[in-house]
């Protein structure tokens, strides 16, 4: 089968696609034909080893896993005796970010519980778009940051793969929605939902004072003591993303803030799991959330699919058709 491999770390020019064996699954194990995956900012740590942090879990002087890709969405071709969820024929989706990666290619196998079925409603490669950034906006909503409805929620780098999806999840909790994004991405936040758009650069939504109960900050580099200016009493911050001295003032600051101020900031460390992938699915079975394609490359283009993404100014999701 066909692969995109990745033996050091470094730009996109490191990536080759190569000829390599075709995985046979084992007795929990489902062997799932690739028809679509996607690009997340998982994808570039596991490209670059940056920041340096990951490569304490991604490998210290080389990849761990040789194969990137995250999300899939295909065809169930053959299960082990003991998978009881799923069958020769199923269309699924998943997240592979915990169990090995592997999603640049023509096939792979997974443990059934990184796996749903696919929404009938959807095309492959729209499933293909949500289970990483679909999963993560719903973490970060829900249970870092304790979204209840009637709230004012601000998403900063509201137009990006996550930022889209947390955008009409926190729409279907009842909760008044802020988006920030650039002039170029107006047009994609009202047509998502969005109560209210900042165009970050005609408007610094920084010098307000206690506005939101929380704060979603997808991209962007300000600093989280201007985000806590904006948030109301006993609100939220909850970083998703963006600059490496955001994610540090959140990590070392954050929780000396909490503890002292009354308002919360934290870190959000997805992680991959079947029931919240099965609540996002619901989702979208109900319209209730549309994933957001930008651009669509081919298996033999994943070279200049990262280096578009890592550029930061993808229109929703980047597509992988395999």
């Amino acid at each position: 089968m066909k692969a995109i491999v990745c033996d050091k770390y470094g730009s996109p020019d490191v990536l080759e696609l190569k000829e390599i064996e075709k995985p046979l699954p084992t007795e929990n194990q489902v062997l799932v034909k690739i028809h679509s995956s996607s690009m997340n900012f998982g994808n570039l740590v596991l490209l670059k080893g940056k920041p340096f942090l990951a490569r304490f879990v991604f490998g210290l002087t080389k990849p761990k896993y040789s194969i990137p890709g995250g999300d899939i969405a295909g065809t169930v071709e053959a299960v082990g005796k003991d998978v009881k969820l799923f069958q020769a024929g199923d269309e699924v989706f998943g997240d592979l970010s915990g169990c090995g990666w592997g999603g640049f290619a023509e096939y792979v196998t997974v443990p059934e519980c990184a796996l749903a079925l696919k929404p009938t409603n959807i095309s492959f490669e729209e499933a293909a778009a949500t289970p990483m950034a679909g999963v993560t906006a719903l973490q970060g909503l829900r249970d870092k940051g304790k979204i209840k409805a009637g709230q004012k929620v601000l998403i900063y780098g509201a137009s990006g793969g996550v930022g889209t999806f947390a955008v009409q999840i926190a729409k279907s909790f009842g909760a008044e929605i802020t988006g920030v994004c650039s002039t170029r991405n107006l047009e994609i936040l009202r047509s998502i939902g969005a109560d209210y758009i900042i165009d970050y650069k005609k408007e610094d939504f920084t010098q307000e004072e206690g506005v939101y109960d929380l704060i979603l900050g997808v991209n962007g580099s300000n600093s989280i003591f201007a985000y806590k200016r904006v948030l109301k009493q006993n609100g939220n911050f909850v970083h998703v993303g963006g600059s490496e001295s955001q994610y540090f003032q959140t990590l070392f600051l954050g929780p000396f803030i909490s503890m002292t101020g009354g308002k919360k900031i934290s870190n959000l460390l997805q992680r991959a799991n079947p029931k919240d992938l099965n609540y996002v699915k619901e989702l979208l079975e109900t319209g209730k959330v549309k994933p957001i394609i930008d651009k669509r490359y081919k298996l033999s283009e994943v070279t200049e699919a990262f280096k578009y993404f890592q550029e930061g100014h993808a229109q929703g999701k980047v597509v992988i058709t395999i």
